[in-house]
């Protein structure tokens, strides 16, 4: 049976998927131990390296245009996944997780989060192929999360312990005060309680699928292909751990990297609220990923930098790790 350019396309990211699963848990990562930052920066590298030679890949097998979609979308998802870092700092704060437990619970949470996602992908794409005024709602969201996002400040900092998927867990599940060196689940007195770890755990996951009810919408006001909103966002949260351990340090100095974000969920949601117009007006679908992706990088870039070299008055210090007692 002949397979079309898409069903390739599929083959090849699941094969690269696994073998890069593989490489990166069997040769870049030990359990239990600490992970440098040049280890950090190593397996960033790879990750981002995957996802721009997979990108190379479309191009050839798919022609320019999905390849600069997957690219544009690929870039918005790997700065809200910047934005992810910050939160997931406060989660293991909060719940005093040992560092030597930092991988593994990401790693954990992560596979989680994928799954999460693509049922909401899929989900996503159903409605919007069966009622595509859908795609209107999206926008008006995006550009109600935009500016609401832009305006926002610090004081709304996220609490985990006083969230509602906590106060959730522990209306379910007995829970143990501690992480039980390293297990989820263990048994006291006979009884089955379940650790911090596994409570981070769960937080985790469903902090990045707050997130993904921004980035997907967002990412479907770029591209109606399946595929590349399926790969862009795997691709950009595989690389999540590995950025976490990068950039744990300073992610406290990025400080208008949120109104950069916004002002890519304001762009995308105009974008998508204005597709008649800008149909009528003969802008071709390549032009717009072109404008798209300018303005993902534009925004990405300009506000790091402005970040890192305009110091805001009362700026915060950095928060750092719990201590490894």
């Amino acid at each position: 049976m002949d397979l079309t350019a898409k069903q390739i396309s599929y083959i090849v990211f699941g094969v690269v998927l696994v073998l890069a699963l593989a490489f990166d848990l069997g040769l870049m990562s030990k359990a239990g131990k600490k992970i440098t930052i040049r280890q950090a920066l190593m397996q960033t590298f790879f990750w981002v390296g995957l996802a721009l030679c997979f990108f190379i890949f479309l191009w050839i097998e798919d022609g320019q245009t999905p390849a600069l979609e997957y690219l544009s979308a690929y870039f918005m998802e790997w700065s809200l996944s910047i934005d992810n870092i910050f939160v997931f700092i406060l989660i293991f704060s909060a719940f005093s997780v040992k560092e030597k437990y930092y991988p593994q619970a990401l790693l954990i949470g992560i596979i989680v989060a994928i799954v999460f996602r693509v049922i909401f992908i899929t989900v996503g794409v159903a409605l919007v192929d069966r009622f595509e005024w859908i795609l209107y709602l999206f926008g008006a969201f995006l550009l109600y999360t935009g500016i609401k996002m832009f305006a926002s400040g610090d004081e709304e900092e996220f609490n985990p312990e006083k969230s509602k998927i906590y106060a959730f867990l522990k209306k379910i599940f007995p829970l143990a005060p501690h992480d039980g060196d390293g297990k989820y689940v263990i048994h006291e007195k006979g009884k089955r309680k379940y650790t911090t770890l596994f409570v981070v755990v769960i937080l985790l996951a469903c902090i990045d699928l707050v997130f993904a009810l921004d980035s997907i919408p967002a990412v479907m006001g770029i591209t109606r292909n399946t595929m590349v909103i399926y790969t862009s966002n795997i691709f950009a949260v595989l690389g999540l751990r590995s950025l976490f351990f990068l950039l744990r340090g300073a992610i406290s100095r990025f400080d208008f990297l949120q109104q950069g974000i916004a002002i890519i969920l304001i762009f995308i949601g105009l974008k998508m609220l204005g597709e008649h117009w800008i149909n009528e007006w003969g802008i071709t679908n390549q032009t717009q990923v072109f404008i798209s992706l300018g303005v993902i990088l534009l925004c990405i870039s300009g506000s790091i930098f402005y970040s890192i070299f305009i110091t805001r008055k009362g700026n915060p210090e950095d928060i750092t790790e719990s201590p490894d007692s």
